[in-house]
């Protein structure tokens, strides 16, 4: 990993003094997934040294907490591919009361409150859910770079679902991968889109993946409500791809995958997802989003055991 790279899981104080000496004059706070390393492929294609910090969702606040408190010297903060989350906007004041600039581009869906309170502590705000965050960083920062168009275009092709070009797959999966984030994201940097490393990898991902599907479909419970029939199933791995495989095989209209620690991954073809999502401390898209069940240790033994939870 590049010194310019800071893990999703390193402690407030190690960001905090990482940012501290740093040499890049742009930091980028971004997701953790394809659409993340297509947007940090750009912006490193655009800026060259950029000290990147991978952020689950559930860690946003916290990781920003981290470059708020850090002294900022001039030099621009570039957030991406994260949503609006409660309480963002004390932080991105005292940000910029230590000298950050700030930028934010994001393609979920705002509430327009929500987009006010953010605009107003930036310096840009750009909110396009009609494409993949990576499609709006290239069209913003790199308009005329025809390789940033390229890895707009396969990174977008998986994040939207459209699936139209079988390399998108390849690197949505493998990207999450331990080593494979940076990997991939230096291939992008130099316009390469998929090698002989990449295609191995993928190769064993999708004898596990196919695997790890039928365990959860196994284990899957079917409710109706007159109006929609849902689906609750364990995950097992690759939340997504379980999804749909689920509903292809049991025609479902919304689909619930429940990992062990209660962190939950919903895909609805009703526009809902997001709706669900937001009443478990969670957010996303119309129809893929992702929450929180509060697990107590009962919760963790019944799912352990059989699967099954309170919730």
């Amino acid at each position: 990993m590049d010194r310019s790279d800071q893990k999703s899981d390193s402690r407030g104080t190690n960001l905090m003094q990482a940012l501290s000496g740093r040499t890049a004059t742009v930091v980028h706070l971004t997701h953790n997934d394809l659409d993340a390393v297509g947007s940090d492929a750009i912006h490193r294609r655009v800026y060259g040294d950029v000290f990147t910090v991978w952020s689950p969702v559930g860690k946003f606040l916290a990781n920003l907490d981290a470059v708020a408190g850090s002294p900022g010297r001039g030099d621009l903060l570039s957030i991406s591919d994260i949503g609006y989350q409660q309480g963002v906007e004390q932080r991105l004041a005292k940000a910029r009361s230590n000298g950050w600039r700030i930028e934010w581009r994001d393609h979920h869906r705002w509430k327009d409150e929500e987009a006010r309170a953010v605009d107003a502590k930036t310096s840009l705000l750009c909110i396009d859910t009609g494409t993949c965050a990576t499609g709006i960083v290239a069209r913003d920062l790199a308009a005329g770079d025809a390789v940033a168009a390229e890895i707009a275009r396969v990174v977008c092709d998986y994040d939207l679902w459209k699936h139209q070009d079988p390399r998108s797959k390849m690197l949505g999966q493998v990207v999450m991968r331990k080593g494979y984030r940076e990997y991939v994201r230096d291939n992008l940097v130099r316009g390469t889109i998929v090698d002989a490393k990449v295609e191995s990898e993928y190769a064993g991902i999708v004898r596990e993946m196919e695997r790890d599907i039928r365990k959860s479909i196994r284990h899957t419970t079917i409710i109706e409500n007159g109006r929609y029939r849902i689906a609750f199933t364990p995950l097992y791995g690759y939340p997504s791809e379980t999804a749909h495989a689920i509903r292809d095989e049991l025609g479902t209209d919304i689909e619930v995958v429940v990992s062990g620690n209660g962190r939950i991954s919903i895909r609805s073809v009703p526009p809902i997802s997001h709706l669900i999502a937001r009443e478990f401390s969670g957010g996303g898209h119309p129809h893929a989003a992702g929450g929180t069940f509060t697990f107590n240790l009962l919760d963790r033994l019944l799912f352990w055991l059989v699967k099954r939870n309170r919730h």
